[in-house]
């Protein structure tokens, strides 16, 4: 099978490759990015593309049917994925996240592609009233540019006539975990780095928002499964929740979590905090349905405890 990732250069496409190389031996896999974040490694001495066929450069704006032609399955991760860039620069977030995204799902239709899957969010559940989590066939409420871009996409790939093209949009729980390209603006991955560097971990909302999480190894083993996902397991377009039900806690618990593994770091939440908006439980009954095989497997403590190795490797590359 080749398989091209276009955003691979970024957090979780590292991460992707590498876990579909250690488990498909025979897989090819190539990327496409612009390479802006190439440089940022983290806790590695290599570069983590090595694992690949080849590396195209190329902004997603202006990708052709050519880059996408003799490839079996498409995983696209290119986005604006920071919310506060989001919020700045909000019509380019919606060219690359949204309006590429659909035009690159076009090309790969027109070029043969079997499997085209999307890494959409669930963000998009945004403000969700009541306790109950959310389901793919609840209402969305997305707040922030990235959010509407994610849920833009999927409605109009739904939209769409791609011929024979199976396409999974996979609304991934908020990522986490260590990567050779790590952020460190993502909740948990933040939490670690203060508890590291300054023993101390501010929450700056009241701590009560819910929130799922995922690692992402995890989010790799879901992307192996949706580039071979058959249209018989979920029709030809499929958006489905991905992550794990064990994983749905309020903000206040991360940051707690995170205290248990290094019990030194002094937790402060900012109680008299307007709320977050952005709270949403979220239900991952269908994915654990249509993909038993391919569940979350690292808890979330396991992240904690491989963040806190990585980020002190860190120092010791740069020593």
């Amino acid at each position: 099978m080749k398989v091209l990732i276009t955003g691979n250069l970024g957090y979780v496409g590292p991460v992707v490759v590498k876990y579909l190389k250690d488990n498909y031996a025979k897989y090819k896999v190539y990327g496409l990015d612009t390479g802006f974040f190439s440089h940022s490694l983290t806790a590695v001495d290599y570069m983590p593309e090595v694992y690949l066929e080849n590396q195209a450069f190329k902004d997603v704006r202006l990708a052709s049917i050519d880059d996408f032609k003799g490839f079996d399955s498409v995983v696209h991760l290119s986005a604006i994925s920071n919310d506060p860039m989001g919020k700045e620069f909000e019509k380019v977030t919606k060219e690359i996240n949204q309006d590429s995204s659909v035009a690159i799902a076009k090309l790969c239709s027109q070029a043969g592609v079997k499997n085209f899957v999307f890494a959409s969010s669930c963000s998009m559940y945004g403000q969700a009233e009541g306790d109950k989590p959310k389901s793919e066939q609840d209402p969305t409420n997305p707040l922030t540019a990235y959010a509407k871009s994610k849920i833009g996409t999927e409605e109009t790939l739904k939209s769409l006539d791609l011929g024979d093209m199976v396409v999974t949009s996979l609304r991934f729980a908020t990522a986490c975990g260590m990567s050779p390209r790590l952020r460190l603006d993502l909740m948990l991955n933040d939490f670690v780095t203060c508890a590291l560097t300054s023993g101390e971990i501010t929450v700056l909302s009241d701590g009560s928002p819910w929130r799922p999480l995922i690692d992402v190894k995890d989010m790799a083993r879901a992307i192996s499964w949706a580039i071979k996902r058959a249209e018989s397991n979920g029709g030809k377009f499929l958006a489905v929740n991905a992550g794990s039900n064990l994983n749905n806690h309020q903000v206040k618990d991360f940051a707690n979590m995170v205290k248990e593994v290094m019990p030194k770091t002094k937790v402060s939440i900012n109680l008299d905090a307007p709320p977050d908006k952005r709270s949403y439980k979220v239900d991952f009954s269908l994915f654990n349905t249509l993909a038993p095989d391919y569940q979350p497997q690292v808890d979330l403590r396991q992240s904690i405890e491989e963040l806190i190795l990585g980020i002190k490797r860190i120092n010791d590359l740069n020593a």
